[in-house]
């Protein structure tokens, strides 16, 4: 409902890399991946990726991990996860410099999927490379990839 609001061709109230490191120099990101059957995380903001494709159901995939190639291919190279994605980006760049504005110093940013091992630690190992592209200062982990 909100991105039906939000013009992805207009850009100027985002700020370029360059302006974006400057304006969040002083807060770190910290984006982390969890799975919604075990106990909810301590986050200020919650991803569900539930909608994407699920590795768990294919007997070669479901072994591994988000952070395999082949598992976090098959969550990520569909054309769902490139238009969530095409939402996503300008969404939480908007998103971490209002915080920022608020001079906030941690942003909790959890990506949860149902178990923690698949589709929210794939998504959270690209939102990592992206968000860092942009000159945010990220820190990263997984919380429930070992659990099962």
């Amino acid at each position: 409902i909100f991105f039906a609001c939000l013009d992805l061709e207009q850009k100027s109230s985002f700020l370029d890399g360059h302006k974006l490191r400057n304006f969040v120099r002083e807060m770190v990101v910290i984006l982390f991946s969890f799975g919604f059957k075990h106990a909810p995380p301590e986050a200020d903001t919650v991803v569900d990726v539930r909608f994407l494709p699920n590795p768990y159901y294919i007997p070669e995939l479901s072994p591994g991990t988000g952070r395999d190639d082949k598992v976090a291919a098959y969550v990520l190279d569909n054309s769902l996860a490139g238009d969530f994605f095409r939402y996503l980006e300008p969404f939480l760049i908007f998103f971490i410099q209002g915080h920022a504005a608020a001079d906030r110093q941690e942003l909790r940013l959890a990506v949860g999927c149902t178990g923690g091992r698949h589709r929210s630690v794939a998504v959270v190992e690209h939102l990592d490379k992206m968000l860092r592209k942009h000159g945010v200062a990220v820190e990263t982990f997984h919380r429930d990839i070992n659990k099962v």
